[in-house]
């Protein structure tokens, strides 16, 4: 679905490159969350995938992206938008509507869908991001995790292939969090939408990616499932990312000798760690391949 072969690019003005020597590819139907310190690029790397760089944001641009097999220096953002949806952290810079409904259908007229569909599509998008009370309201009286859902569920009401998101639960508490979550793994799983997620809550992504990706300084310094990511957790502290609290009762665990496998990557695999070791049952987690660069 997504390929980048040898990218590097610097934003105009700039001597210092934002990303650089990016190879990587994304496969149909994975969830994808990016991690890493502030600057990392990773903001970056998903204006490559949904062509806001190089076509909005100009700077110097080396290498290739392939998104669904199309170059996305040849395509223009308006063709790119029919296969990727993107959803960034301030919802004001992308909501152009008065009221919740128009802004959902706005994409939806955009793209030609049929009037008859367009309804159950509005309809589908609501009821997903937890928005159905709010169909009628003014968008300007909403409160910032309010806005973030309408631009989510605009996105996905247009159904597209790849769904790329930018820190999409900043404005949100953590119940409206985990229903964003819950909602893109139902995207994914049910529509085998391709998810990449830009996020700082490592536990969300621990729970519902089955990849990570970690940045520092324009690089992808690991790459792969997420409990082998994990395992590298020192490492992820020393980048000043904080670990899910239940890696670190495990890193407590093994360092008391009384757990050898592998990380849990939420609290009902922890919880099986926790009783195994009261009952005496060591089932382990097998470690998966891990790419560090």
């Amino acid at each position: 679905m997504i390929r980048f072969n040898d990218v590097s690019f610097s934003y105009e003005n700039s001597d210092e490159m934002a990303v650089r020597n990016i190879n990587a590819h994304i496969g149909r139907g994975e969830f994808v969350g990016i991690i890493g310190p502030s600057g990392a690029g990773k903001s970056t790397l998903l204006s490559m995938i949904n062509g806001v760089i190089p076509h909005f944001y100009k700077g110097d641009f080396y290498g290739e992206v392939l998104v669904c097999g199309r170059d996305t220096v040849e395509s223009t953002c308006g063709k790119l938008s029919h296969h990727v949806g993107s959803v960034f952290q301030d919802p004001e810079s992308q909501i152009v509507s008065t009221v919740v409904e128009d802004e959902i259908a706005f994409g939806l007229e955009n793209f030609n869908i049929p009037a008859g569909e367009i309804e159950a599509r509005l309809a589908e998008a609501l009821r997903m991001a937890g928005i159905e009370h709010l169909r009628h309201e003014s968008t300007a009286a909403l409160s910032g995790g309010q806005k973030q859902r309408v631009t989510i569920a605009a996105a996905i009401a247009l159904r597209p292939e790849i769904l790329v998101l930018d820190e999409p639960t900043s404005q949100l508490d953590p119940r409206g969090s985990r229903q964003v979550f819950t909602t893109l793994r139902q995207l994914n799983r049910e529509y085998g939408i391709t998810i990449i997620i830009v996020e700082q809550k490592v536990m969300l992504l621990s729970e519902f990616c089955s990849r990570l990706m970690v940045m520092e300084k324009g690089r992808i310094i690991m790459d792969g499932p997420t409990r082998s990511v994990l395992e590298h957790n020192d490492r992820l502290l020393e980048l000043g990312i904080n670990c899910p609290r239940i890696v670190t009762l495990t890193k407590l665990l093994k360092n008391a000798s009384l757990w050898s496998g592998g990380y849990p990557v939420d609290v009902d695999e922890a919880e099986t760690v926790v009783r195994g070791i009261m009952e005496g049952t060591h089932d382990q987690y097998q470690e998966p391949e891990l790419s560090i660069q």
